[in-house]
């Protein structure tokens, strides 16, 4: 809901309000971002009550010299006038100054409208409102149009920019940022998600003090460095209360966040662009387009801002066919066979995954051209038919006709120096003629910013897409920018590369997107190189991280659960050691924490042990039955690892169905602490009144876990991995504990299950928790 009552704004969601106003001067005044509130009489309650400049700040005008910018809390700030904190729009003119004064000119409330250039947010119902904000500069020709979507149910405003030069001069862009937030307080903490390659979305707090905090990509695509979501929230909050910013923006490319305490105490909050590099040519009657930004408030701590996240990006980004479609389960050949593919083997994989209820079988890269190793072919999209003699389409019905859906993985947008492609179109790749380039995993990028580069990939593609049945098509991209040049722009036009190449991938998706509206499409960029809203626009899930290790994985989704839903995030069961940390995590535990995304395996089955096969058949299983609510129930977190005095790192989660009738809940521990066997699980989101059915899956162990304790029991002598030894854990299991209490979700809620004794050393029963290293439980909460 959008009110404006003598152009004093009121943004309204379910539960939050946003508000600001045309000051005396025309400006913008931001007034309030928080809880819901009723705006009846005075406005004058919320406004900036100074009488005088402080200090030695700057006045606006010499009529009126008690009156600063620095002093106040604005929608859009510019630079020249007195306000030196973060700008939101830079600009230089013809005459080479760089002052702006941006003055409110007039409102427009209509129909929320997508972005022509870049992808954005989306209402299918059609009903959400949005508040065009129009203002002019006071000695240039060019308007400033600052956009507000309002999504009353989900809590979220968004915010986007554009500018239109109305002279007849050229202006240069030097910043255009998406969303600027100001509040009048310091008492806030900054919050990041960074990382690398293996290593994504660990989260970093910074307590606010005056000076800056910046968290930005200059990889040329938002990058594992630092993905764009940021936090922000009053000193204190926890995941369950107090008062929670979450900002997201929608754009793949060099992104820039910033949290500026000034001189004056006063904090902003920045999203964008990044400025650093970037500068566009804006000709006379021409429109530069900025991505949207996302912001949400919750007063119920990091967890009510998830949720108000997580179904925002579920209803409003994810699109298509597979927005609410249940997703399969895969078997990935990567780590299974690397390169060293052929039919006979990916045959045999089939089956074995088939035999477990796999549902998707996906060939991984290796398929195409002289593709032995990650030296060559990328952009020579012809079959290897020494590897696939009946060429996509023999493999395809092979693999269908085992009753199996089947995928593909490409590489789209790279080109390799040892490529027939290269060697026909050395002006396609991204890289300065005359000089030597870098190359990553020895690829360079192809030239989006052309149209017959663009008009290539679609169409090579589609003829790929269209060879066979293919039902799933992994998109990858695996290494940041340099070199960054392009010989269709201009020298003083090569700022505008990062934006135009991502125009140009957005242009690709979208033909591809719309051409084949059945094919599951999964982004990956060596993992999560490449995870934001942008591409989720076209990718309804998006490989977290290339890093499957079941300990690693459990804080990588940890920290994509703060500003995205699990059904977004794909993850794999993997072989142990694992293949990125060497790292051993039990077969339950690797499956209990992929189970809260997208399921997936990766690990080779034929070399499976029965035990193994027959664990991995029982996992399949039963996520079949939990998919729903696993796949798109609300995600919350209950705790995130932390070490305590008493106990090593511990990691719950659950996720709740709508109807708040099933639920599925992970205990996960790092490491034993020793003589120290409690543990009580927690529940949140259930439904206080209604009484549930709490249970876990009942599990036998191998012996062979307990070492030579065996003998504790035995009546002989039992050697360590001896033959009586292995022949004893053939026929012996050790029963697990099992869990089942009949309890109303308020117990849940707010008491939680006071679960089994670990184990501690002083003996086992099948009334024991059998809880190693990275042991994990899932459990069951069922309406009855």
């Amino acid at each position: 809901m959008i009110q404006n009552n003598n152009n004093l704004f009121h943004l309204q969601t379910e539960s939050t309000s946003y508000v600001f106003r045309v000051n005396e001067k025309n400006h913008l005044e931001h007034l309030y971002y928080g809880e819901k509130i009723a705006i009846e009489g005075d406005a004058m309650a919320l406004q900036s009550k100074d009488c005088f400049i402080m200090g030695n700040l700057i006045a606006y005008e010499q009529e009126d010299k008690q009156y600063s910018l620095s002093q106040l809390c604005l929608e859009a700030s510019g630079l020249g006038k007195g306000d030196i904190r973060e700008p939101f729009v830079e600009l230089i003119f013809a005459n080479g100054s760089r002052t702006t004064d941006f003055l409110f000119e007039k409102a427009e409330v209509r129909k929320k409208e997508a972005l022509t250039v870049l992808p954005s947010s989306y209402d299918e119902s059609g009903e959400t409102e949005e508040l065009v904000i129009s203002l002019k500069d006071r000695n240039h020709h060019v308007r400033l149009e600052l956009c507000y979507g309002v999504f009353y149910q989900t809590n979220v405003i968004t915010r986007s920019a554009r500018l239109i030069n109305e002279g007849n001069e050229v202006i240069t862009v030097s910043r255009l940022l998406s969303a600027q937030l100001d509040f009048e307080t310091n008492e806030y903490v900054f919050t990041n998600f960074c990382g690398s390659w293996g290593r994504e979305m660990k989260r970093y707090n910074h307590e606010l003090h005056q000076g800056k905090v910046v968290n930005a990509s200059r990889a040329g695509v938002s990058s594992n460095r630092n993905n764009p979501f940021v936090m922000l929230s009053e000193l204190g909050t926890t995941e369950d209360f107090g008062s929670c910013y979450g900002m997201n923006l929608i754009y793949s490319g060099n992104h820039y966040e910033a949290a500026e305490v000034s001189e004056l105490g006063q904090v902003r909050l920045v999203s964008g662009i990044n400025p650093e590099g970037f500068t566009y040519e804006l000709q006379p009657e021409a429109v530069f387009q900025a991505p949207e930004a996302v912001m949400t408030y919750s007063s119920l701590g990091m967890n009510g801002m998830s949720q108000n996240m997580h179904h925002f990006v579920k209803e409003h980004i994810v699109r298509g066919e597979w927005k609410k479609k249940e997703r399969p389960i895969l078997l990935n050949s990567w780590e299974a066979a690397y390169f060293k593919i052929n039919e006979s083997k990916l045959v045999k994989m089939a089956k074995a995954a088939k035999d477990a209820g796999i549902e998707l079988f996906v060939m991984d890269d290796g398929w195409f051209g002289n593709r032995n190793d990650d030296t060559s072919s990328l952009g020579d999209w012809f079959v290897n038919e020494k590897k696939l003699p009946g060429g996509l389409k023999g493999i395809a019905d092979k693999i269908n006709g085992l009753g199996l859906d089947f995928g593909i993985w490409v590489e789209p947008e790279m080109i390799c120096a040892d490529s027939d492609l290269f060697r026909l179109h050395p002006d396609w790749a991204v890289r300065i003629e005359g000089q030597s380039h870098s190359e990553g995993r020895n690829q360079m990028f192809l030239d989006l910013t052309k149209d017959d580069v663009c008009n290539y990939v679609i169409k090579v593609m589609s003829r790929i897409f269209e060879s066979a049945n293919i039902s799933y098509v992994k998109w990858d991209m695996n290494r940041i920018f340099t070199d960054l040049y392009s010989d269709t722009l201009s020298a003083h036009r090569q700022g505008e590369f990062g934006y135009r190449y991502n125009m140009g991938l957005y242009k690709v998706l979208e033909a591809l997107m719309s051409k084949f509206p059945h094919i599951l499409f999964e982004g990956c960029a060596s993992g999560g190189n490449r995870f934001d809203l942008g591409m989720l626009c076209y990718f309804p899930q998006i490989w977290a991280s290339d890093d499957t290790d079941g300990y690693e994985r459990a804080t990588i989704q940890t920290g994509y659960s703060y500003g995205y839903p699990m059904s977004v995030v794909t993850a794999h069961v993997s072989g142990c050691p694992n293949h990125q940390t060497l790292r051993t995590v039990p077969l339950e535990t690797r499956f209990n924490v992929a189970a809260f995304g997208v399921l997936g395996y990766e690990c080779n089955l034929l070399e499976a042990t029965k035990e193994e096969l027959d664990a991995i058949k029982a996992q399949v299983a039963l996520y079949k039955e939990y998919r729903g609510v696993l796949q798109f129930g609300d995600y919350y977190r209950i705790a995130n690892g932390d070490d305590t005095d008493y106990r090593n790192g511990v990691y719950q989660w659950i996720t709740v169905s709508e109807d708040k009738e099933t639920a599925v809940g992970l205990y996960m521990q790092n490491r034993v602490t020793p003589n120290y066997s409690y543990a009580r699980f927690k529940a949140k989101g259930l439904d206080p009144e209604y009484t549930y059915v709490f249970t876990n899956r009942t599990l036998k162990y191998n012996i062979k876990e307990f070492g030579d304790l065996v003998n504790t029991v035995a009546p002989i002598h039992i050697k360590k991995d001896s033959l009586g030894h292995n022949m004893l854990a053939k026929f012996i299991k050790m029963d697990g504990e099992q869990e089942c209490y009949t309890v109303k979700g308020s117990l849940l809620n707010n008491a939680g299950i006071r679960l089994k004794q670990g184990f501690a050393a002083t003996g086992y029963s099948d009334q024991v928790r059998f809880f190693q290293d990275y042991s994990s439980r899932i459990y069951f909460m069922n309406k009855k």
